[in-house]
C-alpha cells in the first residue's frame, strides 16, 4: 500500500496543481476523471502495441551507440508515447463542448499524461521500490507534466484558430522533442555526467510550462477585466 500511495501521490499533486490553475471556469471532474483513464490504460495500450511493431521493424542491436539511442528517445519513446497522449486529446477532448478556453486544452492533456504517468509509475515503484518511487516523483511524472503543458498549451490555442492542424502538430511536436531530450540523455548515461543534460531539459520545460499556463491564464475568454 504504501508503495502505491508513493507511486501516484505526485500524480495527484500535479492534477491537483492543474485543476487549481484553471482560474476561471474549472472542468467537469466526471469528463477530467475519464480523460485520466482513458492516458492509464488506452494510452499505455496504443504505446505498448507500437514499441512491440517498431522492435520488429527497426531493433536497435547497440545499446552503446549513441545515434541508435538518439533514435530510439526522439522517434521510438518520444514520438509514441505523446502520439498516444495527443490521440485522445485531439479526438476525444478537443471536440467537447466543455473545451471552451485556451486553457483548457491544458487540462486535458495534462489529465492524459497524469494517467499515462501513473500506469508508467506503478510499473517502475513496484520492480524498484521507494528509493524509486522518490526519484520519479521528481522526475519523470514533472516531465510528462511538461509535456503534457507544453502540448496542451498548442492544442488549446488550435480549438480556437483557423490554423488547427498546424497547432495541434506543433504541440505534439513541442512534447516529442522535450520527452525525446529528457530520455536521450538519460539513454546515453554510459557518458560519465552526460545525465545532468535531463534535468537541464526538464528544468527549461518547467520554465515554458509555467509561461504557458500563464499565457492561457492571461487569454482565458472567461476573465472579468479589471
Amino acid at each position: 500500500m504504501n508503495l502505491l500511495l508513493l507511486a501516484i501521490a505526485p500524480v495527484f499533486i500535479v492534477i491537483t496543481y492543474i485543476y487549481y490553475k484553471d482560474l476561471y471556469e474549472k472542468e467537469p471532474i466526471g469528463l477530467m476523471l475519464v480523460s485520466f483513464l482513458l492516458g492509464a490504460i488506452v494510452s499505455i495500450i496504443i504505446t505498448t502495441l507500437i514499441y512491440s511493431a517498431t522492435d520488429i521493424v527497426v531493433p536497435l542491436t547497440d545499446e552503446f551507440s549513441v545515434p541508435q539511442q538518439f533514435f530510439k528517445a526522439f522517434l521510438i519513446v518520444g514520438l509514441t508515447e505523446e502520439f498516444s497522449k495527443y490521440i485522445i486529446v485531439r479526438f476525444f477532448n478537443q471536440p467537447k463542448k466543455d473545451f471552451n478556453e485556451p486553457f483548457d486544452g491544458i487540462v486535458y492533456a495534462v489529465m492524459v499524461s497524469m494517467g499515462f504517468a501513473a500506469t508508467e509509475n506503478l510499473f517502475y515503484v513496484m520492480q524498484g521500490g521507494v528509493s524509486t518511487a522518490i526519484l520519479r516523483a521528481f522526475t519523470a511524472v514533472p516531465a510528462h507534466a511538461t509535456f503534457g503543458i507544453l502540448m496542451g498549451y498548442f492544442m488549446g490555442k488550435a480549438k480556437f484558430s483557423k490554423n488547427r492542424m498546424v497547432l495541434n502538430l506543433c504541440g505534439l511536436a513541442l512534447a516529442m522533442v522535450f520527452h525525446g531530450f529528457y530520455d536521450f540523455f538519460l539513454f546515453i548515461n554510459f557518458i560519465p555526467g552526460i545525465w545532468i543534460g535531463a534535468f537541464i531539459s526538464l528544468f527549461i520545460g518547467i520554465i515554458l510550462s509555467w509561461k504557458a499556463i500563464k499565457r492561457h491564464q492571461e487569454a482565458s475568454h472567461f476573465k472579468i477585466e479589471d
